[in-house]
Order: structure tokens, then sequence, then C-alpha cells
């Protein structure tokens, strides 16, 4: 006899005790369809050919099992299991090998168990076989029906049983081998003599051994495997089952599972020797988890590939990603779809990172969003960083170099590039690409409104009860800009730079303009520009500092005492230098 298998798995019924309008072969358990759980015994017995019958939500199955290497074969009216195989006689009447029966709902089943099946079915030379099993409460199933010396009579399906038969703990589980020269004619013979008015597949067992075919029965390995899914306690029951199963397979392997019965591993998921699983974790799909790995308490894993030595913190999510060796992520991270981490990594916590690439050794320690972006190594990405991707309408990335160091509270205006080695000030709202080695600055202006909150709240006192210390008359009074006429340069430049209003800057520009004929307006704009700019750079800075900076930066005092000789401009530059201590003069 030929060694060849072909499976015949039965997925047409509607499921009506499941009370839910998706069919209940695709309701998932362990991470993926009930079905492909019987898809993947059918696989591991090594059947060359799986016929897949599908009738109720037909297009729905049908989609699913896109891509699975499978015969479809419709069963237009749902008449009973017997006229569901009878629909694949187009596909197997002439099949040279045994074929393989299973419900599509039966998950539980093992591969080790249909495989002793069909290997005592092969050894007695069986016309038929069939699993069985004992069960102290039968209710629901299918008794086998047995003479004196135990030869197998027929099955009865419990609602045509008798008040004996129901009495009888071996049932039919309906996991059948049958060779498919006897198969395809006894379908044709069966009858829908009983309660449903169906055609049932288990009659074809009373056929054959009234015809004197020999017929075979092989135990279950375990009450368990027999469960089908007739309800969604069934189902919770069977999920159950199915993970402990997972667990207890990864522990063999060499994963430490702290807490099995808190940890959730969907079947399709690989982990490395070594790695540690802490109780709630959740890993789903496709993911590959490596060697030495650790996974803390309420991570969810999804689709996502970890190398060697990664470490996932509390509470992170991580869905669609790829994340390199010895990195870490967490806690209370989120590695949206398209994240790609490098080697040794930081993402910290409430860190979002999404369709991004981020180079070796780069850290986001805090509190940041990393959208469509590229990184390379060694950046640093100072807390309140954000990847501005979205302008409403399209995506943009964001392209760091190597060894950038991007201050907090920065937001890119995509689509923007950063050089290598670049330092991005805190603060900063970077529209433009910045150079190689460059230092960005962009600050919004700093108003200080002295006595306001004094004015607004009143008198503060102590706890005590007594008032404090009144010390307004050390803040700076507000200026009229006309004011800023009778000041000299020193004073003037105090007072810019300490106000940092666009107004200000506005009114001081016109208010130099009237003491400069129009050809120099060129150079007023310039020192206004200037000025705009160091304050917000040096706004820490005490006013001799500033002006040794006005000295090295910038050519307008130069200009100036070249240009506009006189008294007044002869007073400034004193001022200047006995302020800076007899400051050397540049040339």
């Amino acid at each position: 006899m030929t060694q060849r298998l072909a499976t015949v798995i039965l997925a047409a019924g509607q499921g009506t005790r499941m009370r839910s309008r998706r069919v209940k072969v695709l309701h998932p358990l362990a991470g993926q369809p009930m079905l492909f759980h019987i898809l993947e015994v059918a696989r591991k017995i090594g059947a060359v050919r799986v016929a897949v019958v599908i009738g109720h939500e037909a297009e729905a199955v049908r989609e699913a099992l896109a891509g699975q290497k499978v015969e479809i074969v419709l069963q237009r009216e749902q008449r009973g299991t017997a006229h569901a195989v009878l629909q694949t006689r187009p596909l197997l009447g002439r099949f040279r090998g045994t074929i393989v029966i299973v419900n599509g709902d039966s998950p539980l089943l093992t591969a080790a168990t249909v495989g002793r099946l069909v290997k005592a079915h092969r050894e007695a030379g069986a016309a038929v076989s069939l699993l069985t099993s004992l069960l102290p409460q039968p209710k629901g199933y299918g008794r086998v029906i047995r003479d004196a010396e135990g030869k197998v009579l027929r099955v009865v399906e419990e609602r045509d049983a008798s008040a004996d038969e129901r009495k009888i703990t071996e049932v039919n589980v309906g996991v059948y081998c049958v060779e498919p020269r006897y198969l395809y004619d006894a379908l044709e013979e069966i009858v829908p003599d009983n309660a449903q008015k169906e055609y049932y597949l288990p009659d074809m067992v009373g056929m054959a051994a009234r015809k004197g075919w020999k017929v075979e029965t092989v135990p279950a390995a375990a009450p368990e495997e027999v469960l089908g899914i007739n309800t969604r306690i069934d189902m919770a029951r069977a999920e159950q089952m199915l993970r402990r199963r997972i667990v207890e397979r990864l522990m063999l392997e060499g994963v430490t599972v702290l807490s099995p019965e808190t940890t959730f591993v969907d079947g399709t998921v690989r982990v490395g020797q070594d790695s540690i699983l802490y109780p709630y974790t959740f890993l789903e799909g496709k993911t590959e988890i490596g060697e030495e790995c650790a996974i803390y308490p309420y991570c969810r894993i999804q689709n996502s590939a970890l190398g060697r030595g990664v470490v996932i913190k509390e509470a992170s999510v991580l869905t669609g990603s790829r994340v390199g060796d010895g990195s870490t992520v967490g806690p209370f991270a989120h590695l949206r779809p398209g994240t790609v981490l490098g080697e040794g990594v930081r993402i910290g916590n409430f860190v979002e990172v999404k369709q991004s690439t981020i180079g070796d050794g780069t850290q986001a320690s805090h509190l940041s969003y990393l959208g469509d972006a590229v990184l390379g190594k060694g950046i640093n990405i100072g807390a309140g960083t954000i990847t501005c991707n979205f302008d409403g309408k399209e995506k943009h990335r964001t392209v760091i170099e190597d060894e950038v160091f991007v201050g907090s509270d920065t937001q890119f205006i995509a689509p923007v590039r950063v050089g290598k080695g670049a330092l991005i000030a805190a603060g900063s709202t970077i529209v433009e690409d910045v150079p190689a080695e460059a230092l960005a600055i962009s600050r919004a202006p700093q108003v200080n409104k002295p006595g306001w909150a004094r004015r607004r709240g009143g008198e503060r006192k102590d706890p005590r009860g007594k008032e404090k210390e009144d010390r307004s008359a050390d803040r700076r009074v507000p200026m009229e800009f006309d004011a800023l006429l009778s000041l000299t340069l020193v004073e003037r430049f105090e007072r810019l730079a300490k106000s940092y209003e666009a107004a200000f800057f506005q009114q001081l520009g016109a208010l130099l303009e009237k003491t400069l004929a129009d050809p120099e307006r060129k150079k007023v704009e310039e020192f206004i520009e200037f000025t705009r700019r160091l304050s917000g750079v040096y706004q820490n800075l005490a006013v001799p500092d500033l002006l040794r900076r006005v000295l090295d930066e910038t050519r307008f005092l130069q200009w100036l005492r070249k240009e506009k000789k006189g008294p007044m401009t002869d007073q400034w530059l004193q001022e200047i230098q006995d302020l800076l201590g007899g400051g050397t003069e540049r040339k």
C-alpha cells in the first residue's frame, strides 16, 4: 500500500451556538484562526494534498486561506458531514493513498495522535479507522457501539441513541482514516435517516462493518484533544490549553517563563534560548525573540523581531518593528510599524517611534516622538524632541546624521536634514537644513514684565502672616521707545539685550534710522538682525560679555567709528572701553 496521505478538513458549518457573525473556524485561538491549527496538523503528518470544504461564509474562509497550500471545495448546501466529504470526490476520487478526514473546529488535535491513527490504520489493513476517547461525561458526542467481543458495529449520534446507548462512555472524536476506493462508494449509499435529516459521515463505519470490511479504532492520547469548539466557553478552554502547550514547549527549549499562567504566547512566536519572559507578557503573530533577551511585565510585542540580548522594559508596545542586538526599549515606550533600531540603541520612557530607522548607539531616553525619520549613529535625542512629519496632507522625512546632539524640547519641521556632528540648542524649532558641525538655535523671545505678579495678586505674605519684602524697585521699569534716544550706546544695548519682543526690535530699528542717512540703512538692518539673534543666544550673559560678543561678531561699531565721527560717537566708544576695562580696539 502506498504511503501517500491526503487530508480533508470540514469547515463548512455555521456554528450557530457561537452567536457570532464570524464563521466558527475563523475565530482566533492562540493568535491564529482555529482552522489554521488543523492545517498545521496536516502539514506535520506529511499530507501531500489538503482539501478544505467550505460553505457558510465561504468567501470569508476563502480569503483567509489565500496563500495557503490547500484546495478549496465548496459545499453549496449544508446537508451533513457525509455530503460535505462527497464534494471532494472530483479532487480525490482517484487519489492513490490514504485520506485523513478531520473537523476544522478541533484545534487541540495533535499531529502525534493523528500519526498514530494513520499508522494503526495501515498496519491493520483497515478500510476505515476512527479516533475514539473515553469521556466520563460524553454528552454531545456520538457513541461507539461494539458487540460482545469488542468489534465495532456502528457509531450512533446522541440524538438518535437509545437510553442505554447514551450510557456508553466511548465516543467518536470525528477523525477518520479511510481508503478512497471504499470512501466515495460508501458515501453514495448513506441516507438521511436520522433526527436531523442529514447525511452523517459516521454512518460509513456501520456500513463497513456490515459489509465485513476491517474497522480499526485508536484512542486519543488525552481527553483534551477531542474538545470540539461549539461555544465561546469551549473556545476559552481551548485557548487556555493551547497556550499552556506553547509555554511548556518554550520552557523545554530553554526559555525561562516566570509565570506560565500569566504569560501569553502565540503558536507562531519563536523565542531564543536563555531569554526570560516576565508575567503578563504578550507575544503575538510572527514575532521572533533572540537569545538572552528579557521581556518585562505588561509588554505586548506583535510581528516584531528582536536580536540578541534585547531588553524590553515594563508596559512597552512593539508592532511590526525590528530591534538590534543589545538595545533597550522602555519602560512605557511604543514602537510602531516600520521601526528599525540598530545595535545598542536606547529608547526610553514615553518615547514613540514610527516608520523610522535609528542607528547604532543612538539614544532617545525621554518623552519624544520620532516619526518618518532616519537617524544615524551615536545621536543624543533630548527630552521632548518631536519630528513634525505631517503637514496636514502629506508625510515628510527628517534625516539626522551621525553624532548629532539634539537639545531638549526641539521640533524638526520636516522635510529637514541635520549634518554630522551638529548641535541643536534646546528649545529650537528647526525649519531649515543644518550644516555638519554647526550650532543651530531658534528660540521664541522671552518677555519679563516687572511687577506683574505683584500687581496681579496683591501684596504677598509669608506663612507667618508677615508681608514679604518688596523687591520691585530693583526691577527694570518699562521704558517708552522715544526715551531710547537719550540713552548712551551701552544703555541702548542693555535695553535691547533684555527685550525680545518683535515690536521692540521694529521700533528700535526705526529710532536708529532717524539718526542715519538712507544709504546707511543696510548697516542698521545688519545690526538689528545681529542683535535679534544675539538676544536669543546670549540672553543670560552680562552686558560686558554681550558687548564683547558685539566686538567679536559684528562690524557695526567699527563702521560707526569710521563713518560717524563726532562727540557722541567718541563718547559711546569710550564708554565701551571703560566698561570693558580698556578693551582693545578692532582694526
